[in-house]
């Protein structure tokens, strides 16, 4: 609940929420009118009114030469949090998990939840000049729900039927009912831009609080704050905002500490209590929907054989690992992707255990032999190759011999990613157990990075989407994430906690259990005292 107090707080205090609002959902999450008013009171004392000007700039690890502007293609937080600062949603999910309205003004559903309407804003405005159409939403929507496109949302928009415009409206009609498509609207991906972004994908010209005025993919990017943005100061107090990449974690780090960045993301755990002790750094962390992830290709030998996948999930040694990799700031995985931060989590899944025992008898059921090749990277997730080093000392408990390369950093997500049968990663999570499972494991989704095709699961997650009964819909994805973990090429270590630090002066941050940086809207959202 504190989570949830603090962003109403800040809401209040940047003017995003009125004071009746406030009280209303406050008064839902169980307050007395009385505490409401008190932290009301307290939330205008403690934060100012947002300062204007300035630079603000942010050292971000996960960029790459290969890095894009095209919405469709981003992978690592550099292009994504600059995609929050020159791109604009229909919709977005705020921390306590609800919807909030951008350029979508409201949405409604047919009774059989099949046809969704929503209605589009008027006067807002591209970094062209051009107005924002609803032809334009129909097109961007297209684009990433063509069968053809490589789009990291097709997995999540292929259950759309027909997409059209009706004056201000936009109706979507699914081939299924969907109760989720409000949060399916949020993904990152689906940034508004003009005709879709189907003439030029990578022109970087949206809706948002800034215009593109840098572009180097792997090194810098930097924009300038948009006069004509459409929800005026609320965002995009800085005149300007650069992102630098910073992929060394030391470097980051050092990078804060000599005022060249307000703020850096992936701060490692086994750093956290030495970086709180340099004077102005705050520690930002907070618990959410990430997890650290070792993936293995499901259709590719051997991991192609279920016994040697469950070889490697039994000679993990999770609590061993918490321990030295994540120093407390997450908790265990059970191989699927999903924690009790979603809505209609199962809590009663049992939890795998490290059993070097069945993991031998698993993997000699399995008939390989030989080396077992884990590929890894400083930017996979942070400490990420001491974690395949712990991992490979675990698996030699069982008798497997586990070798682990360290990849570069710059190529990883275009070279190692969906390209190599076993190696490191992580997902920051989604607003949903639909939106997760669509995005990464169903059978068609362009992200399907273990290669896990089950005809059952995918039956499942159709069924579940169409569900209302949220009990029922419960045992529903109950029952898929026992698939996953006792069939499928996920091994989930641990969920993370996001581990972002910001500097002296540095106001406004709003911490998100969705993604690292204030779901990466920490440079639109934040500013600079003094």
């Amino acid at each position: 609940m504190s989570q949830e107090l603090d962003y109403l707080s800040r809401g209040v205090a940047t003017g995003r929420l009125s004071r009746r609002e406030f009280l209303g959902r406050a008064t839902a999450l169980g307050l007395s009118a009385t505490f409401a008013n008190s932290l009301l009171a307290g939330a205008g004392e403690a934060q100012a009114a947002p300062q204007s000007g300035g630079i603000l700039k942010a050292g971000l690890q996960g960029g790459g030469a290969t890095d894009s502007l095209d919405p469709a293609l981003p992978v690592g937080a550099p292009p994504i949090t600059f995609g929050r600062c020159w791109g604009e949603l229909l919709m977005e999910v705020t921390p306590d998990n609800r919807i909030e309205y951008r350029i979508a003004e409201e949405i409604a559903a047919s009774k059989d939840v099949k046809t969704w309407t929503l209605k589009i804003r008027k006067e807002i405005q591209f970094h062209n000049g051009k107005e924002v159409t609803p032809q334009d939403v129909v097109a961007t929507l297209e684009r990433h729900s063509n069968k053809e496109s490589k789009s990291g949302a097709l997995g999540i928009l292929r259950g759309i039927e027909t997409i059209k415009a009706h004056g201000r409206d936009v109706v979507i009609t699914l081939k299924e009912p969907n109760v989720d498509l409000p949060y399916l609207m949020t993904d990152y991906h689906l940034i508004i831009q003009p005709n879709g972004g189907k003439d030029d994908p990578a022109a970087g010209i949206g809706a948002g609080p800034y215009k593109v005025t840098v572009n180097e993919p792997g090194v810098r990017h930097g924009g300038e704050k948009f006069k004509d943005y459409w929800q005026g100061d609320k965002l995009g107090h800085a005149d300007q905002i650069e992102i630098i990449v910073v992929n060394d974690a030391t470097a980051r780090i050092a990078a804060l500490q000599g005022n060249q960045v307000h703020m850096i993301n992936r701060v490692e755990p086994k750093v956290v209590d030495l970086v709180k002790q340099v004077p102005g750094v705050t520690i930002q962390n907070v618990t959410g929907r990430g997890c650290y992830l070792f993936n293995m290709f499901c259709d590719t030998a051997p991991f192609d054989n279920n016994d040697l996948r469950m070889a490697l999930k039994l000679a993990l040694d999770r609590e061993q690992m918490l321990d030295k990799i994540l120093r407390g700031y997450g908790a265990i995985g059970n191989d699927f992707p999903v924690n009790d931060a979603y809505p209609l989590f199962s809590a009663d899944v049992e939890q795998r255990a490290f059993d070097p025992d069945q993991a031998k008898f698993h993997y000699q059921k399995s008939g390989h032999s030989g080396p077992i090749l884990l590929r890894t990277s400083d930017v996979a997730f942070p400490g990420a190759v001491d974690a395949a080093q712990l991992y490979q000392q675990s698996c030699a408990q069982a008798g497997i011999t586990l070798e682990v390369k360290r990849e570069p950093g710059d190529g990883y997500w275009t070279e190692v990613w969906q390209k190599q049968p076993f190696y490191a990663s992580y997902w920051t999570g989604r607003s949903t157990q639909d939106q997760m499972y669509s995005s990464a494991y169903l059978s068609t989704a362009e992200w399907n990075d273990t290669h896990f095709f089950n005809e059952k699961f995918d039956k499942l997650l159709i069924e579940a989407r169409a569900e209302r009964d949220q009990d029922k819909r419960t045992n529903l994805y109950r029952e898929m994430a026992i698939i996953l973990r006792d069939e499928g090429g996920v091994i989930v270590p641990f969920f993370n906690q996001f581990i972002d630090a910001t500097g002296p002066g540095v106001k406004g941050f709003v911490k998100h259990p969705a993604r690292d940086m204030c779901n990466g809207y920490a440079l639109a959202q934040c500013w600079l005292e003094g």
